[in-house]
């Protein structure tokens, strides 16, 4: 048997509200449609979709219909697109039909999901291709086993996964992660509960984490792996390597051969602007690091973008506002989506030590000067502004100067 193994797709994934919008919501299909194209030009036997196939269960009515539409060409050409349920793709009002039941009942999955027995363990009952529904399917001489997301004790069912396979050249569908491989936090098991599969199973076909790794029993014997997310899901999988396994089992022997995928750029870069007096100079270090971090030309997609601002500056960090950013961003990168994390902070020139030997007064009219000099259009004029500050505080506490009086001394009028 030859198949192509995959997981992790998320279609219906996006950034809502956000220019690049539709563009990153066609991506996902675009990768799916490339696989799709290459398991028909490898004339596989099955694609097995290790879970994840949508980013949420809930999905909209046109994902659902890109979804058929991207899946069709496996169905002209006889190819058993092969799936489980990941932890996205849950639906929890179960008295309602899921989106991928309704792909496996329409034929355009086989969605593989084990029975439950009174004492506990598990039933893997033939597919049912009229009712769309079971746990096991053959192709040619082999048996394709598949059970979804099971949470966090998955390690503990390992055995009665085991228990409920009675037959030969198995293979394993689980949307499970290991321990010290994969980069989520929840739904892992431990290494050595996983390794209980390699008696039974002579390929375990992995999903959840979004980077690939492979499990190998302490024996160096390969038998379980992740080819993680074909497009970049996430901020923070900038460096994984993105793709997917075409696979061949013979004679309990498999070879696997990973597959890159094109996906769209990404950066998370770190700007560093210390020291910087003004938003003007904060923004050209911003441009000029831009263009040494964000290198754009290998790739004409627009890429995507998480900018990380530090340092102490001399000006309120909140002058580098979005639409300044933004505007600096077009002319370096033109990225289809950016999120900034401003962790700038304003240098402080008042010590704790120096501040306990002066006067309130001294400390107020040091702290005034610091703020007015922090925002760019008023540097060199913090004395004059800061008399007049001093003036309105004193004037308002006498409580002997009227509304007009007051107004005339933005006028330079009154004292």
């Amino acid at each position: 048997m030859r198949f192509i193994h995959t997981s992790d797709i998320h279609l219906g994934k996006t950034y809502r509200n956000s220019s690049g919008e539709a563009a990153r919501y066609a991506d996902f299909f675009i990768c799916l449609g490339s696989i799709v194209e290459a398991a028909i030009d490898e004339a596989v036997d099955a694609v097995l979709i290790g879970g994840d196939l949508f980013h949420i269960g809930q999905i909209l009515p046109k994902t659902f219909a890109k979804t058929i539409e991207t899946l069709q060409p496996l169905r002209d050409a006889g190819i058993p697109c092969i799936a489980i349920e990941g932890n996205h793709d849950w639906i929890h009002r179960r008295d309602n039909i899921s989106w991928m039941e309704a792909l496996s009942q329409m034929g355009y999955l086989r969605l593989l999901r084990p029975a439950r027995t009174e004492e506990g363990g598990y039933r893997f009952d033939p597919f049912d291709v009229e009712t769309g529904s079971g746990g096991h399917v053959q192709i040619g001489d082999c048996n394709i086993y598949g059970l979804g997301y099971i949470g966090a004790q998955a390690g503990s069912h390992v055995e009665r996964i085991c228990a409920a396979v009675t037959t030969d050249n198995n293979l394993l569908l689980f949307h499970v992660g290991i321990w010290s491989f994969s980069p989520v936090e929840i739904g892992n098991m431990k290494l050595d509960e996983a390794h209980p599969l390699a008696k039974k199973f002579d390929y375990v076909a992995l999903g959840h984490g979004h980077k690939p790794y492979v499990i190998a029993t302490p024996s160096g014997q390969e038998y379980a792996f992740n080819p993680g997310a074909p497009e970049r899901v996430n901020f923070g999988e900038e460096k994984y390597d993105k793709g997917y396994y075409l696979v061949t089992v013979e004679a309990g022997s498999v070879a696997t051969e990973f597959r890159p995928t094109s996906p769209r750029p990404m950066y998370v870069e770190t700007i560093e602007l210390e020291g910087a007096q003004n938003a003007e100079q904060a923004l050209e270090r911003f441009r000029e690091q831009l263009l040494i971090k964000v290198d754009v030309a290998p790739d004409k997609r627009q890429p995507l973008l998480e900018l990380k601002l530090t340092g102490k500056v001399g000006f309120h960090p909140f002058e580098l506002g979005r639409e300044r950013l933004h505007l600096a961003l077009e002319e370096v990168a033109n990225p289809l989506h950016v999120e900034i994390k401003n962790h700038l902070s304003l240098v402080s020139s008042v010590g704790a030590s120096e501040g306990l030997k002066k006067s309130l007064a001294e400390i107020e009219q040091e702290v005034l000067r610091e703020l007015i000099g922090s925002g760019s259009d008023y540097q060199g004029s913090e004395d004059e502004l800061v008399r007049l500050s001093m003036v309105l505080r004193d004037a308002v506490q006498k409580g002997d100067i009227d509304g007009d009086e007051l107004l005339a001394l933005f006028d330079g009028e009154g004292e």
